[in-house]
C-alpha cells in the first residue's frame, strides 16, 4: 500500500504532468490492478443440473451480474443518489471532498466521506471501511488508480457487484434473489429503488428490521428520479403506490452427508489436478503441513471465484436410502451408514451419513472406520484363493478347527465340520475356512490384493492371519468397502468411484476432472465364481433377508465380535451398496442382529430402483 506522503505530494506538485506520470509509474509499480476481485458463490449441482448447495466464501453471499444484464433504473438510481460526476471525475469529487473536510473539521470527526462510487468500491474490495485518514488517502490513491485501469462501465459493473445489501447479502443480483426471490432483471421500478435505498445505510435500512425506514428512503431515490427527469411523474406515482411484500429466499442447502462429502473430494481433485497429492507424499512432516495449508488456500481461491462443482447425486435415491435406515432402524442410540455407488458410470449416487445428520458432522459413511467382520472375506480371502488355486465354488476347502501360533478361531456357531465346498463355506460364513485360505495363499500375497483399493487405515499390523475375519487395527469405511465390492461388478477390474463428475467455471467451461486409470485387481474367471458366491449368500446364505426379485444380487454379511458392527455390502447389475449399523462408541447390537435391519436397509434401497 502507498504512503500518504506520496499521495501528498502528488496533490501539491507545480509540475503535475510529470508528477502525475512519476505517481502513475509507482502505482502500476506498487498495485497492480488486473481485475476487481470479487468473491462469488459457487453452486453444487446433482446429477440433473439442479442446485443442491451454495458455497458462500467469507460470509459474502454474492452472485455476480455483468453490466449489460443490470436494468439502467438500477444504474440510475446509484448514479443520482451517490456520484452524480461519476462519468466526469477521475476517482474522486475535489469538491465533495471540500465539503466533506469542512463538515469533518466542525465536527472535529469523520462523519462525511464526501465519497465517489469509485472510492466506495476501492474501499469495499482493495482496502478496509476504518475512519482514519491514513485509509482515506490511501483510498483516493486507489481510486485513481482504478479510473486509469478500468473504464466507467467496469467500474459500475464493479461497484454493482460489491455494493453491500445488510442480512450478509452483496450485489444487487442477490439483493434482488434474497430480499424478492428473483433476479434484478425481473423486479419492477419500486422494487429497485426499494433495494437500492439499503447500501447508504445497510443496518437503518435492513428492510427486515426496518421495513419503514427502507420505503422512506425508496420513496426519497424515486423523488429526485422524477425532480431529474429520468422517470414521468405517471412511473412515479405508479412507483411510490406500488406495495412492497419482501419474499426472502434462503440459501439451498440440500442432503448435507451427500454435500460434506463433496467437499472433502473437492479438495482431493485439485490436490490431485495440481499437484499437491504428489508433493505431499514425497513430503517430510513439516512440509506436508505447509502443503496442507496452501491446498486449503487453494481450494479457498478456487471456489471463491465462482464454480459449478457437477455431482452425480441421485436426489431420489437419496431420500429413498434416508428413509430406508428410518424405516428399519427406529433405536435412536444406534447409528448407521450407507453408500450407493453406479458401478457402470464409476459414481458415488447417494451417501447416508447418519441419522439426524448436520452438514460437516461426523459422516460415518467416509469417516468411520469400523471392523468389517466377514465383510472382508471375498477380497482378503477368497479372491486370492481362486485366482491362486485357480479354484471354483465347487472346489473343498476343510472346515475343521484350525491352530496356528496360539491362534485358533471358531466358527460362527461354533460348530465343528468337514470338508465344504467353497460355495458352502462362504454363504454359511464359516470362519475356519477362510482362515486357511489366507494361510495357504500366504500373507503378504492375501494383502497384495487389498493395495489397488487404497485402504487408508491397513497398518503394517494387519498383516496377521485374524484379520481373515476381520480383525484388523482401524477397520474401514463403508465407502471404501462399497467401492471395493464395485469391482466384482466389473469383471476384476477397480475404477475409483467418485461423487464429482467435473468442476466448471460459471460459463461451463471445464476446469478439473479426475485423471485415472483402472486397475486390474485379478482374473476374469476368478470375477465369475466370486459373483456366484456373492449370489449364493442372498440365494441361502446369511443373506436372505436382502434378497428380492433382480436380474443379478450377491453379497457378503459381516458381524464383529460381541455384536459391535453389522455389515451388508453387495451388488446388483448396476449398482454397489454398502450398509453399515453400529453404535458410535461400540456397544452390543446384538438384539438387533436377528431382525437383521442392515439387510432390510440394504434391500429397501435397492428394490424399488432399476437396479
Amino acid at each position: 500500500m502507498m504512503t500518504p506522503v506520496l499521495i501528498y505530494l502528488f496533490f501539491i506538485s507545480g509540475d503535475e504532468v510529470k508528477n502525475v506520470k512519476a505517481v502513475s509509474a509507482v502505482l502500476d509499480e506498487k498495485i497492480p490492478l488486473k481485475e476487481i476481485p470479487l468473491t462469488q458463490n459457487s453452486f453444487i449441482v446433482d446429477q440433473n443440473g439442479t442446485l443442491v448447495s451454495e458455497i458462500v466464501t467469507n460470509q459474502e453471499n454474492r452472485s455476480f451480474v455483468p453490466i449489460d444484464k443490470i436494468p439502467e433504473a438500477v444504474k440510475t438510481i446509484f448514479i443520482v443518489s451517490e456520484d452524480q460526476k461519476f462519468y466526469e471525475h477521475i476517482g474522486f469529487d475535489p469538491a465533495g471532498m471540500a465539503r466533506a473536510v469542512m463538515i469533518n473539521a466542525k465536527n472535529q470527526s469523520i462523519e462525511q466521506g464526501g465519497s465517489t462510487i469509485t472510492q466506495q468500491l476501492a474501499r469495499n474490495v482493495f482496502l478496509t471501511h476504518e475512519k482514519t485518514y491514513n485509509r482515506k488517502l490511501s483510498e483516493l490513491l486507489y481510486s485513481y488508480h482504478i479510473e486509469r485501469t478500468f473504464s466507467k462501465e467496469e467500474i459500475l459493473e464493479g461497484y454493482l457487484n460489491a455494493v453491500y445489501f445488510h442480512n450478509g447479502v452483496y450485489g444487487v443480483q442477490m439483493a434482488s434473489n434474497y430480499y424478492f426471490s428473483k433476479p434484478i432483471d425481473k423486479l419492477t421500478l419500486s422494487q429497485i429503488a426499494f433495494i437500492s435505498a439499503i447500501p447508504n445505510n445497510p443496518t437503518l435500512y435492513d428492510p427486515i428490521k426496518h421495513f419503514e425506514n427502507t420505503k422512506k428512503r425508496q420513496l426519497l431515490l424515486l423523488k429526485n428520479l422524477l425532480d431529474d427527469e429520468y422517470i414521468t411523474q405517471e412511473q412515479y406515482d405508479s412507483a411510490s403506490a406500488e406495495k412492497i411484500r419482501l419474499n426472502l429466499h434462503h440459501r439451498t442447502d440440500r442432503h448435507p452427508d451427500y454435500v460434506s462429502y463433496v467437499h472433502d473430494e473437492l479438495k482431493r481433485l485439485i490436490a490431485e489436478n495440481e499437484g499437491y497429492t504428489k508433493r505431499t507424499a514425497d513430503a517430510d512432516k513439516d512440509e506436508k503441513a505447509v502443503l496442507e495449508e496452501e491446498l486449503k488456500n487453494r481450494v479457498q481461491e478456487v471456489v471463491k471465484k465462482g464454480v459449478i462443482i457437477h455431482t452425480a447425486l441421485d436426489p431420489a435415491l437419496q431420500a429413498n436410502v434416508a428413509d430406508a435406515f428410518k424405516n428399519h432402524l427406529s433405536d435412536s442410540s444406534v447409528q448407521g451408514a450407507s453408500v450407493v455407488i453406479d458401478h457402470h458410470a464409476h459414481q458415488i449416487k447417494a451417501l447416508y451419513g447418519g441419522h439426524d445428520y448436520q452438514k460437516f458432522d461426523f459422516n460415518r459413511a467416509y469417516q468411520a472406520y469400523r471392523q468389517p467382520g466377514s465383510a472382508i472375506k471375498p477380497l482378503l480371502d477368497y479372491v486370492p484363493y481362486i485366482d491362486v488355486k485357480n479354484a471354483s465354488v465347487s472346489s473343498l476347502i476343510s472346515a475343521r478347527p484350525f491352530c496356528k501360533k496360539d491362534y485358533c478361531p471358531q466358527n460362527y456357531d461354533e460348530k465343528t465340520y468337514g470338508n465344504v465346498t467353497l460355495e458352502t463355506a462362504f454363504k454359511k460364513s464359516y470362519n475356519t475356512p477362510a482362515v486357511r485360505m489366507l494361510d495357504e495363499v500366504g500373507i503378504e500375497k492375501g494383502y497384495s490384493y487389498l493395495k489397488p483399493f487404497g485402504f487408508r487405515s491397513v497398518t503394517a499390523a494387519d498383516y496377521v492371519l485374524p484379520s481373515a475375519i476381520g480383525g484388523f487395527t482401524n477397520g474401514f469405511s463403508p465407502l471404501e468397502l462399497t467401492q471395493a465390492y464395485s469391482a466384482f461388478a466389473n469383471d476384476g477390474v477397480f475404477h475409483k468411484s467418485h461423487a464429482i463428475i467435473k468442476i466448471t467455471d460459471l460459463q461451463g467451461n471445464d476446469l478439473y476432472k479426475w485423471q485415472e486409470e483402472p486397475v486390474r485387481v485379478w482374473k476374469s474367471t476368478t470375477n465369475n465364481e466370486m459373483r456366484k458366491l456373492l449370489s449364493a449368500v442372498t440365494a441361502s446364505g446369511t443373506g436372505t433377508k436382502a434378497n428380492h426379485a433382480a436380474p443379478y444380487i450377491g453379497g457378503k454379511t459381516g458381524t464383529t465380535n460381541d455384536y459391535k458392527d453389522l455389515w451388508f455390502v453387495g451388488l446388483t447389475d448396476r449398482y454397489a451398496a454398502g450398509v453399515w449399523i453400529g453404535k458410535d462408541k461400540s456397544g452390543s447390537i446384538m438384539n438387533l442382529s436377528k431382525s437383521a435391519p442392515h439387510q432390510l436397509i440394504w434391500r429397501d434401497i435397492t428394490k424399488n430402483r432399476q437396479f
